[in-house]
């Protein structure tokens, strides 16, 4: 007799529909996702790189002991070297007016030629870095060239306007008669056209260096070394200023401050620094010799000198009409002082024409 035994559901093996249909009615374990490997990957792949990069730099001297720093600025070449001037020399004593109608000439007032003149005597020393000046020879160098002025007479103008752009204010606004600004203070305000209307395309003659201290945005600009530098090495040229540290280079610096007798002690300022330099080699951070000073104003100076004097004697003998005012200065009157504004810092102040390279200010 055959029995059927029966299970209890539970223990019957289900089918497979069954057993499909049991498991998903079972509710799934918590089962912990495999670590998503694409983060580390990418910080290998970060790290690596840094490494070679790395590796480059060692072998190629851009770190470690193998690099080399760059090398420094070196002025440029002196043209010749300048004799010491002997008494009488080739400055003529006659008044400026009598000079030729297209030089340009300085016209600082009264009060600035006192502020000048104490300025001048103390001559303060300034405290520049070499780095600092190396930014300006490659300028000096194209000037230099491009109007056949020597250096050395730009470097000591330079310094005597606003100590190799280290006196303050040197790139913003005007000095404190609002007339003039920049390296070589040029005057803005006269005219017009104004001195620095008239050499303030100067520029364009020469390459402008690929970088130097303070390059502006837009040109020209007085306060853009290039610029204002080119500018008065046109204006030297333009006055008579050579190669040869002489007296024609000390009628061009007495031009570019004005007739008087501050203008006397700043041309010779100007050219003796300018003659030690060519003898013993450019210092910017060494004084001008007392020696150099005595020279070149005896030889320069001192007949400039006379010739002022007398003239402003004559005119104080001379009757003066009712209600005239009084005269203030020493020196031609021929415009050669008449501004709107002075100050301790001055360059180049007037002018009458136009002046363009290759041509004479007229």
């Amino acid at each position: 007799m055959l029995v059927t035994r029966r299970y209890p559901a539970g223990l019957m093996a289900p089918s497979p529909a069954g057993a499909h249909a049991q498991a998903a009615a079972r509710p799934q374990a918590h089962v912990p996702s495999p670590p998503d490997e694409r983060a580390a990957w990418l910080v290998a792949i970060a790290l690596g790189t840094l490494g070679v990069l790395a590796l480059v730099a060692v072998l190629t001297g851009l770190v470690g002991g193998n690099a080399r720093p760059a090398p420094a600025a070196s002025p440029p070449p002196v043209p010749l070297a300048a004799a010491l001037p002997a008494p009488g020399g080739a400055v003529s004593a006659s008044p400026p007016g009598a000079r030729h109608v297209g030089v340009i000439v300085g016209r600082p007032t009264a009060a600035q030629q006192s502020a000048d003149a104490r300025r001048f005597e103390s001559q303060p020393a300034a405290l520049i870095a070499a780095r600092w000046m190396e930014g300006f020879y490659p300028i000096y160098g194209t000037a230099q060239e491009t109007f056949a002025v020597n250096w050395l007479l730009l470097a000591s103008i330079h310094e005597q306007e606003s100590a190799f752009s280290t006196a303050p204010g040197t790139y913003r606004g005007l000095n404190f008669a609002h007339c003039c600004g920049g390296p070589m203070q040029f005057n803005v305000t006269n005219g017009p056209p104004s001195t620095w209307q008239l050499v303030n395309d100067s520029y364009i003659y020469g390459r402008r260096p690929a970088a130097y201290g303070h390059m502006t945005a837009t040109h020209p600009s007085i306060y853009d070394d290039f610029d204002s530098i080119m500018a008065a090495a046109h204006l030297l040229s333009a006055d008579g200023a050579e190669y040869r540290l002489d007296g024609s280079a000390w009628m061009a610096a007495y031009d570019y401050y004005g007739h008087d007798l501050t203008g006397v002690t700043y041309a010779d300022q100007v050219l003796a620094r300018a003659i030690g330099w060519s003898q013993h080699g450019f210092c910017f951070d060494c004084g001008v010799r007392p020696g150099l000073m005595e020279a070149v104003h005896a030889a320069y100076g001192a007949p400039v000198m006379r010739s002022l004097l007398s003239a402003a004697a004559a005119r104080s003998n001379r009757p003066r009409p009712p209600g005239a005012g009084p005269t203030h200065g020493v020196g031609p009157t021929h415009g050669a002082r008449a501004t709107r504004g002075a100050g301790p810092t001055h360059g180049a102040r007037a002018t009458r024409g136009s002046c363009r390279a290759g041509a004479a200010c007229r």
